[in-house]
């Protein structure tokens, strides 16, 4: 246990990964699940950064948030669910937060940094996409 846990082997670097992977995805669907519930009351003041209009950005937002979320947290085409995740922060970050101070900005650039980090790293051996990539490697 003590080799699986403070060591750098496969074993802790998966499950790191998955923690990671599943804990983002679970928070960032919780921000989707809240527009998804609420949707004529965001609708009212949504704001549109990207100009494609207020109802299109609320739901490129929840797509991102909740439904790319549940793609991340099953290790599902995990760099591609991570895509519309990293623009929806990026858009919210550094457009629709823009002017406003850095405290506000500090969770959507830890989400960003996150994100990111998954991206280059990808989803670790306890994901779907390692499940499929090992079953066509045997084919």
């Amino acid at each position: 246990m003590k080799k699986i846990l403070f060591s750098n082997s496969p074993i802790s670097r998966s499950l790191s990964l998955l923690l990671l992977r599943v804990g983002a995805a679970a928070f960032m669907m919780t921000h989707g699940w809240s527009k998804i519930m609420n949707f004529s009351e965001y609708l009212t003041k949504f704001a549109d950064p990207i100009g494609v209009g207020p109802a299109v950005s609320l739901q490129l937002t929840i797509f991102a948030e909740f439904f790319c979320s549940i793609l991340l947290a099953l290790g599902f085409m995990t760099r591609w669910a991570l895509i519309p995740l990293m623009i929806t922060m990026i858009v919210a970050v550094f457009i629709a937060h823009g002017g406003d101070p850095f405290g506000h900005k500090e969770v959507g650039l830890l989400y960003l940094t996150i994100f990111i980090s998954l991206f280059l790293s990808g989803p670790g051996n306890i994901s779907m996409d390692a499940q499929i990539l090992k079953k066509n490697r045997y084919r």
